[in-house]
């Protein structure tokens, strides 16, 4: 997201070297770049205007203290600005209400407010141990309620059924009354979306608002409308009194200027960031820690996060005892790694959040290792017999035929997932000796020779 923001204020930081303070001449040849980046990145207008000025009035003059550099120094405004422009500090969902909290989901057809709505009922289900049922009041899209019904059993949490000769308002009450009675402790109640906005659409939403009175209206919006994404928002704001806003597919190829703007225009919080399909793609929406990413500082608080929730910690361990002793490391163990990385979000969630400096390496790196290989190597792995996978050396020509067979693959793939799964030991190995300088070799030779990384097929 926002990758030439990125690009530009790096050529911007090299163009300040050497110089002793930040001045009006050296800042505006920064501020032209920025300029140009926000409204290639579809920010709206107003927002890139106020947002220079500050950045303006706070950089010109600053003195460089200590062992900051010009740049360095420009940047830590920028970041403070873009902070600021998102919200400043993240802020919390609210469930602070007599149960069940109602969260109302509102937003137009297409943005991804069904799947999201099974997102956030996982997540709190998952991080709060919250009991959520979720209702469809949706009775116009074709199959809108059987969708509702299918994501929220795959999420794992209650749905309430209705029907499509229903009116919206008479789900929501029922809905509500068996919330109550069920001792529920969040209703999820997902409305219908329109392709545009339209009088009554805004009617029916704004009624079920009055019935329902929600702790929560959440305006859920496609971060890739860039800025037709800020004036549904602010349509919305001004027919309902929203709480906050979810951005979906950030991780798509828009060009992210949604994020930027949707607060500015609207004054609501974004609370929420859809990445991805799976249900398990919702992040909280931290400012600052999206700042850092935006200016190629990576997010490696989110990244820890990531990693003490996705990783099993028996299995983690049990790894680092068979990576100290050098022995026991088969090809099980090889694919529980893949699988706590898939649980983390797949090898793109990990490089995005890593500092650009490393961006270079990472693609390097991750060049071998996308979700599409990934599903191939556990294909492999899944096509050996429990021997097999102990004792990778039985695998001869005729295994690796069938086990080829089996996975779908050519026969060379699973020779090269054998051969870099055999130089894979042989740096545990070295690890467990002591040789964390010639491991390290060895990690840089595979991943020299093509672009692969130790493991996994280049």
């Amino acid at each position: 997201m926002l990758d030439n923001l990125t690009q530009r204020l790096g050529r911007v930081v090299k163009n300040l070297r050497g110089q002793a303070r930040i001045t009006e001449d050296n800042v505006a040849d920064m501020l032209r770049e920025v300029r140009m980046a926000l409204l290639e990145a579809d920010v709206a207008l107003p927002v890139v205007k106020d947002f220079i000025a500050k950045v303006k009035e706070k950089a010109v003059g600053q003195e460089v203290i200590g062992s900051l550099s010009p740049g360095q120094a420009l940047v830590g405004v920028v970041h403070r600005e873009l902070t600021e422009l998102m919200g400043g500090t993240k802020t919390e969902l609210n469930l602070a209400s007599q149960p069940p909290a109602i969260i109302l989901m509102s937003g137009l057809q297409g943005a991804g407010k069904t799947t999201t709505t099974a997102k956030l009922g996982k997540w709190l289900k998952e991080r709060q141990k919250k009991k959520v049922l979720t209702v469809s009041c949706d009775v116009y899209r074709p199959a809108a309620i059987e969708q509702l019904k299918a994501v929220s059993a795959q999420a794992g949490i209650d749905f309430f059924p209705s029907s499509g000769d229903q009116k919206p308002a008479d789900i929501a009450a029922a809905a509500l009354d068996y919330a109550k009675k069920h001792y529920y402790d969040v209703l999820f109640v997902d409305t219908a979306g329109r392709l545009a906005i339209d009088a009554a659409m805004m009617a029916e939403i704004r009624d079920l608002h009055a019935l329902l009175n929600p702790i929560e209206c959440l305006f859920v919006v496609d971060a890739m409308l860039g800025q037709d994404a800020v004036n549904t928002a602010k349509a919305f704001n001004e027919a309902l009194p929203l709480t906050g806003i979810i951005l979906t597919k950030l991780d798509g190829d828009s060009r992210g200027g949604a994020a930027l703007s949707v607060r500015h225009v609207t004054g609501k919080p974004l609370k929420f960031a859809g990445v991805g399909e799976k249900l398990t793609g919702i992040e909280e929406f931290h400012p600052e820690r999206m700042a850092s990413r935006i200016l190629g500082m990576g997010d490696i608080l989110g990244l820890v996060e990531e990693a003490q929730r996705g990783v099993d910690q028996e299995k983690a361990q049990d790894f680092v005892k068979k990576m100290k002793s050098g022995k026991g490391f088969d090809l099980n163990d090889f694919k529980d790694q893949i699988g706590q990385m898939k649980k983390m979000g797949g090898m793109g969630a990990l490089l995005d959040k890593l500092p650009a400096q490393f961006g270079a390496m990472a693609q390097q790196a991750g060049s071998g290792v996308e979700d599409k290989s990934i599903r191939r190597i556990e294909g492999i792995i899944n096509s050996m017999t429990p021997l097999e996978r102990t004792k990778p050396e039985l695998i001869k020509a005729s295994r690796k035929r069938r086990i080829a067979t089996g996975a779908g693959v050519p026969v060379q793939e699973v020779n090269r997932l054998l051969n870099q799964f055999e130089q894979t030991q042989k740096m545990m190995k070295q690890f467990s000796k002591g040789g964390m300088a010639k491991m390290m070799r060895g990690m840089k030779g595979l991943m020299g020779g093509g672009g692969g990384f130790p493991g996994l097929p280049r």
